[in-house]
């Protein structure tokens, strides 16, 4: 590659820190750009960004690079912690990671980055992007513990060709090793949890603060034969396949099999039901065009989900039918379906809700 002017998200943490020493080392003009997408964190225990902020600059020092603190607070409010709630009070399950790369990474920052002179921005994602002549192609990261190819479906083209990922062909190990050979104080650094706004992954106690008791979307626990189990304190605090927190007095578990944001109805059932053949999403994202035909690919339901065979049916409207080849858990609506051939993601969408069926 010839030398670039690349600009790299520095977020404090050790694989930002390596994408910048490597893409400096092969010769390019390299600045920094530390993102504030937060504002109430400062001094929050999950939220350090003073502290980040401090390491990223130690970083640019060693580097020897410079770095800019950009403020994307506003548009993280309005682009992803907005929609976050939205979700939630629509009785679905939100992604915000997804989002917050579509949205901050992928486009408030890399039009800051075009705007001050940048050929391209670099991240520390573990996902692989090929720049071909006339595309990007998109595909795993080699170390498949720390893959993030399914928090990237959602780019478009002129995003994906505006961005490297260097560490999408290395292992977390080898990186640390070399933060450790260059001095780097972050090497060791705890990696640290994408969504940091809310504390200790506590989204019931989260929620009830930011939307407020009055917001809560209150209704009734139902079984599948519609018969009444008890109320509830809005469909906010429910998720598919959740067992936890739900009333007793069955001899069998329960489960959250659907979630209706038109009744506020929970319904439960056994953990057989949760089980899928097939399944719809919306707002579908094709990286390299929509398939004129059915397509087999593996896809995935979740982030930590493997991955299962399918055929994916393109339909109108931006839709598509996932056709499992062997039934899935817990289909959960809000979450991304991501689609892969082989290593290569192919395009993905968002789980559409399926209702259970309940007698009226």
């Amino acid at each position: 590659m010839k030398k670039q002017r690349i600009v790299v998200g520095l977020s404090g943490g050790v694989d930002s820190a390596v994408t910048a020493l490597l893409l400096k080392q092969q010769g390019h003009e390299v600045v920094g750009i530390f993102m504030k997408n937060w504002e109430d964190d400062d001094d929050d225990e999950y939220c350090s960004t003073k502290q980040d902020f401090i390491d990223a600059a130690a970083v640019a020092d060693v580097i020897g690079i410079d770095i800019e603190h950009i403020n994307f607070a506003a548009e993280y409010k309005d682009r992803v912690f907005a929609q976050f709630l939205q979700e939630y009070q629509a009785g679905r399950t939100p992604n915000p990671d997804i989002l917050c790369n579509a949205e901050i990474k992928f486009k408030a920052f890399l039009d800051h980055a075009m705007a001050s002179g940048a050929d391209k921005i670099a991240t520390g994602h573990y996902a692989i992007i090929d720049h071909l002549d006339t595309k990007a192609v998109l595909r795993k990261g080699r170390d498949a513990r720390k893959d993030q190819s399914y928090f990237l479906f959602s780019l478009g083209q002129d995003q994906l060709q505006h961005a490297l990922t260097p560490l999408g062909g290395m292992e977390k190990p080898a990186i640390r090793e070399i933060a450790r050979e260059l001095g780097l104080k972050v090497a060791d650094k705890v990696d640290s949890q994408e969504i940091c706004f809310v504390p200790g992954n506590d989204y019931k106690a989260f929620l009830r603060g930011h939307l407020g008791e009055e917001e809560f979307h209150r209704g009734g626990i139902y079984d599948t034969q519609g018969n009444f189990i008890a109320d509830h304190e809005g469909i906010e605090m429910f998720t598919i396949g959740q067992r936890k927190g739900l009333p007793g007095g069955s001899p069998r578990p329960r489960y959250v099999l659907d979630i209706d944001p038109d009744t506020n109805r929970v319904i439960v059932g056994d953990e057989e039901d949760l089980v899928k053949e097939q399944f719809e999403v919306d707002r579908v994202n094709w990286l390299d065009g929509e398939p004129a035909e059915p397509k087999a690919i593996s896809v995935k339901i979740r982030y930590a989900h493997p991955g299962a065979d399918a055929l994916v049916h393109p339909l109108p409207g931006g839709k598509a039918r996932i056709e499992l080849a062997s039934p899935q858990r817990a289909i959960t609506p809000g979450q991304a379906a991501v689609f892969y051939d082989g290593d290569i993601v192919v395009g993905g969408g968002w789980i559409v809700r399926q209702p259970a069926p309940v007698p009226a």
